[in-house]
């Protein structure tokens, strides 16, 4: 990073107009192929959408004067794009890292171009074989994302596959074999996040009611349970935990049991130290841009510039205004991004 980059993600925490935008999340296709328990994106599979060339191009200059440096192909899942390779085609000329972020269905069929374009995969992994069949609703999900992972490594040995889970009242007992599985399957590393469940991100308008939020979220006698597994887990995996193959440190781990222990007032929420609205937006399928998953449109590229929506009336307030401490939608967040000053991705 040099001296400019600094000085300009400097400027925009001071002043909340965006003068530097190191990420970007884009969502290029709003179909998935899975049907996740925690999840009602497949729920909109009738209404395809999804971002072309032509969406993107007018956009790519205000992408490069914000330095954008690394981009986050999201979803759905991405690689049911009609050509995700003519977006990336486009954001290769910014020499921005791209990470793909996938169910894993579809990464055997898709090897070559995955390697060719993309930087890294993220697979959304959701427990050991059996488990994870039962929460993505599909015949063989597990199988399908192992080979897709193999044919990568087969492809690349040296291309960087990860692996996400979500934690929630269907697989956190199988904690311990979802970091076995990830090593089985040859994943350089797994990260754990908890369920959102009080957002109306995910195609989820208006929330879930509490009956469809209980399916998901522990009850308080379960997040006793999950508590002693993660210290159980803390003990044992030591060495996972050193290496970084578990990405979240202890405490972090820690912080996922506290989530679901304030759901029933048995603790405090766990405080968020997030920064995504300044160093970072999501695009959406449709075109429509918000500062994160979670907080509303800011406008949408179809209609208007990137570059005035980022820094319309309206966005500039909304961040100037935002107290992540404080914020109702901030303080139960699960997904958060805190990019210092000096991080240059």
């Amino acid at each position: 990073m040099t001296l400019i980059d600094l000085a300009k993600r400097q400027l925009t925490l001071r002043t909340h107009r965006i003068h530097s935008m190191p990420v970007v999340v884009l969502m290029p296709h709003s179909r998935c192929n899975c049907r996740c328990v925690m999840c009602d994106i497949w729920k909109g599979n009738r209404n395809r959408q999804e971002l072309s060339r032509e969406d993107l191009a007018p956009h790519v200059e205000t992408l490069r004067k914000l330095q954008v440096r690394w981009v986050v192909l999201s979803g759905g899942e991405a690689l049911m794009h009609s050509n995700l390779w003519t977006l990336c085609e486009l954001l290769e000329e910014l020499g921005v890292k791209i990470t793909l972020l996938s169910t894993g269905l579809l990464l055997e069929r898709w090897v070559s171009d995955v390697v060719r374009w993309c930087d890294e995969v993220i697979v959304s992994l959701d427990g050991s074989r059996e488990v994870h069949d039962a929460i993505r609703r599909i015949p063989r999900a597990f199988d399908q994302l192992a080979d897709g992972v193999a044919a990568l490594q087969t492809a690349e040995s040296t291309f960087r596959v990860t692996g996400r889970c979500v934690l929630h009242r269907l697989n956190f007992r199988d904690l311990p074999n979802i970091i076995d599985a990830s090593h089985t399957i040859g994943l350089a590393s797994i990260s754990f996040l908890a369920a959102d469940i009080s957002s109306e991100a995910f195609n989820r308008p208006g929330g879930w009611d509490s009956e469809r939020a209980g399916e998901v979220a522990l009850n308080a006698q379960e997040a006793a349970e999950f508590e002693r597994l993660v210290e159980t887990v803390i003990a044992e995996r030591a060495a996972d935990f050193a290496s970084g193959f578990i990405v979240e440190s202890p405490d972090k781990l820690r912080r996922i049991v506290r989530y679901y222990q304030a759901l029933h007032g048995t603790a405090e929420l766990p405080k968020t130290v997030c920064n995504a609205p300044w160093v970072s937006t999501v695009i959406e399928a449709d075109g429509t841009v918000r500062p994160c998953f979670f907080h509303q449109a800011l406008g949408n590229i179809r209609d208007q510039p990137l570059a005035e929506i980022l820094d319309s009336p309206a966005a500039v307030r909304f961040r100037s205004e935002l107290d992540v401490e404080q914020d109702p939608i901030c303080r139960r967040c699960v997904c958060t991004l805190n990019l210092g000053p000096l991080e240059s991705l």
